[in-house]
């Protein structure tokens, strides 16, 4: 049986964009692949609805070099960050901060935990100058209430930067409706492509940031990705393959049904995996699930024994945890080219080995 890839990233994907991976790369200073990398621009803004007047830029590089770079160029010492730690992923903007000397208070959450309004109404606002989230904390599978962030951020007049890395086409997200200014999200997610891709959506204000900064780094830099995005292009050699699967995978997104759809595709996924589980030894570590990933606390048997089992005798691979959570908890992610069948599959499987 070949293998199936039940992780939230990389994930399976269609031969369509298989196909593009096992081509020729061709070479990208030419009008064609300008208009690749517009259309693909239009595409990323039309489905995350973000406000007229805002742009999406196109990093070599993983979601976090992303989220460093929002951070590098778009934050200075001079603001103040409120920062959602509830995990790996919220944690890694806790470290960002520190690193390039953004003052910062975090909201620490314990695994699992969602964001409450009694959380926030402990921070007043108007003391800080930006709010820092995971809309979705791939690390525990905790899908925060963005209105609730959305409302905070509108009393203070707070920049929102939110890392949609892992819920971008499986959750809804409107930057429009949920006033993020800057959305962060990757190749190698529900977009399904290789992974090596990351995403910048932002809106005119944070735009506005960007020029007032400045450029402070090189490779990261948002100013010279724009200016590069007018004509179609990036400052540098690109992941090219990796552009071209983007620009396919959006096309049959937009093809079969729009956002919306692809949105209720993994839901229904999700919904149909966490129904056959129902009568099985597993605790949810999150009750606010996105649909991009269900996190399980085995009670009977240790999360790695069932992690390792399913990769080795069933060539079947789920998401592990690492560090305390390692025997604790695994994850099984609902994005990519999965179907009913293969959830069966992978029932089939996790009642063998437990």
């Amino acid at each position: 049986m070949s293998m199936l890839n039940f992780t939230v990233g990389p994930v399976m994907t269609w031969d369509e964009l298989l196909n593009i991976g096992g081509s020729q790369v061709p070479y990208f200073r030419t009008a064609e692949f300008s208009e690749i990398m517009k259309e693909s621009e239009r595409y990323m803004n039309e489905f995350a609805n973000a406000p007229e007047g805002s742009r999406t830029v196109f990093l070599t590089g993983s979601g976090t070099m992303s989220m460093e770079s929002a951070v590098m160029n778009i934050l200075t010492s001079q603001d103040r960050a409120l920062v959602v730690n509830g995990g790996s992923f919220g944690h890694r903007f806790v470290e960002l901060c520190k690193l390039h000397n953004i003052p910062f208070d975090e909201i620490e959450l314990s695994s699992g935990e969602a964001l409450t309004k009694s959380a926030l109404d402990r921070y007043n606002a108007t003391d800080y100058t930006a709010f820092l989230i995971n809309v979705h904390e791939t690390s525990t599978g905790v899908l925060y209430d963005m209105s609730l962030v959305h409302e905070f951020c509108k009393s203070g007049n707070l920049l929102l930067i939110a890392d949609a890395i892992s819920t971008f086409l499986a959750d809804p997200i409107d930057i429009a409706a949920m006033g993020i200014d800057v959305m962060i999200t990757s190749s190698q997610k529900a977009l399904a492509c290789a992974p090596g891709v990351s995403m910048l959506a932002m809106s005119a204000k944070a735009l506005k940031r960007v020029y007032a900064n400045g450029s402070r780094t090189m490779y990261m830099d948002i100013i010279d990705a724009l200016k590069n995005g007018d004509r179609g292009q990036t400052p540098f050699t690109p992941a090219v393959a990796t552009l071209i699967q983007i620009n396919k995978r959006l096309k049959m997104i937009a093809d079969n049904g729009g956002v919306e759809a692809e949105i209720a595709r993994v839901a229904d996924i999700a919904a149909y995996f966490r129904e056959r589980i129902k009568d099985m030894p597993f605790e949810y570590v999150s009750q606010s699930p996105s649909n991009a990933v269900t996190a399980l606390h085995p009670t009977t048997a240790t999360a790695r024994y069932i992690f390792e089992e399913l990769k080795k005798n069933h060539n079947i691979w789920i998401c592990p945890n690492g560090g305390d959570m390692a025997d604790y908890m695994f994850r099984v992610g609902h994005i990519g080219n999965v179907t009913h069948e293969h959830i069966d599959i992978l029932i089939d499987a996790i009642r063998m080995v437990i």
